[in-house]
């Protein structure tokens, strides 16, 4: 193999690589060429034998570079003309294809038409963090040191003294804290609990609760605003009931039931043969938790009320597996 023989090879290597017509024989020619196994590093092997090793070095560099440089080239071609071709052949007379349409998911339809429900008889939407305090998520709200709920088995507690939080009505002590009364607010939002998910609980779910505080507000004020919020979403029929319970942030506190709307109070298999479904706890707010944000408790009363929006959201819609609103099946989800 001498000088004159690299370059023959390389004119007929840059002849084949001319005439290529499509990139898998642009490929081809690369790794024929100069490939780990091509005549290239053939070539290299025969150096030890050249009579001019010089020379021959300068020629096999001459090959490497002339075919490299011609193989770029020549795939820059050929990607260029597949994409001028494909441009030409999208026929841009077709119909196009539409996006089927998207939903609201069912516990945001139902958060959206509670908070509907409420502005229209006078309340404001208030908001707060999901990583809270444990002064704002118990202390404000009366909640003793040793209460069940702030026990790790219950409460999700990250570094710093802070928590995700377990309740909304943390956001009424931080609302409260920053408004003077009269205050009317509900409070929509994300809470979390150590809780097994199973058909009817999950340690991430919804809730809303609302707050009334002003002068002279009594029970039956946060009776009769629950029967029409009841009539209102659950259609005019149904009715309350009140059933003493115990809260640390309201006393009296009640749990609330409304008339099973599915078989008008007669029983059936959504109020386990009742006739009523539980729907919220609710009661006068303590005392100490107007003293913890700074109300006088001898001046102003108030009511607070909460209800899980995946409860009402199974209620409503007959889901039977809370589970189902989170497993993110389109068709499903789709229904509603």
């Amino acid at each position: 193999m001498d000088v004159q023989e690299v370059d023959r090879l390389t004119e007929a290597a840059l002849a084949e690589i001319g005439a290529a017509q499509d990139l898998s024989v642009a490929e081809a020619l690369r790794v024929k060429y100069i490939g780990r196994n091509g005549l290239l590093p053939e070539l290299m092997k025969q150096m030890k034998d050249a009579m001019d090793k010089r020379a021959m070095g300068q020629a096999l560099n001459r090959f490497k570079v002339s075919v490299t440089d011609a193989l770029v080239e020549k795939k820059a071609q050929l990607e260029a003309a597949a994409k001028t071709i494909q441009a030409d052949a999208f026929d841009w007379s077709l119909p196009g294809r539409w996006a089927p349409r998207g939903r609201l998911h069912p516990v945001t339809q139902l958060i959206e038409r509670v908070c509907a429900l409420f502005r229209r008889m006078g309340f404001v939407v208030a908001d707060g963090p999901d990583v809270e305090t444990e002064y704002y998520n118990f202390d404000a709200l009366n909640t003793p040191a040793d209460h069940v709920s702030r026990d790790m088995q219950d409460t999700f507690y990250l570094p710093g003294g802070l928590l995700l939080r377990t309740q909304t009505s943390a956001v009424q002590a931080r609302y409260m804290q920053a408004h003077p009364p009269p205050v009317r607010i509900v409070c929509p939002g994300r809470c979390y609990r150590r809780d097994t998910t199973d058909a009817t609980h999950s340690a991430n779910f919804h809730q809303i609760e609302g707050l009334y505080v002003d002068e002279r507000v009594s029970l039956a004020d946060l009776k009769s605003d629950l029967d029409h919020f009841a009539g209102e979403l659950m259609g005019s029929g149904v009715k309350t009931r009140f059933r003493t319970h115990f809260f640390p942030f309201t006393e009296p506190s009640v749990e609330v039931d409304f008339s099973c709307h599915m078989c008008g109070g007669r029983g059936c298999r959504v109020c386990k043969h009742s006739g009523w479904i539980e729907i919220m706890g609710a009661g006068m707010v303590d005392p100490n938790v107007f003293k913890a944000v700074g109300y006088d408790p001898e001046k102003v009363t108030g009511y607070a009320f909460g209800m899980g929006i995946e409860r009402l959201a199974m209620i409503l819609f007959g889901i039977d597996d809370i589970r189902r609103l989170y497993e993110n099946d389109a068709r499903y989800l789709a229904q509603f």
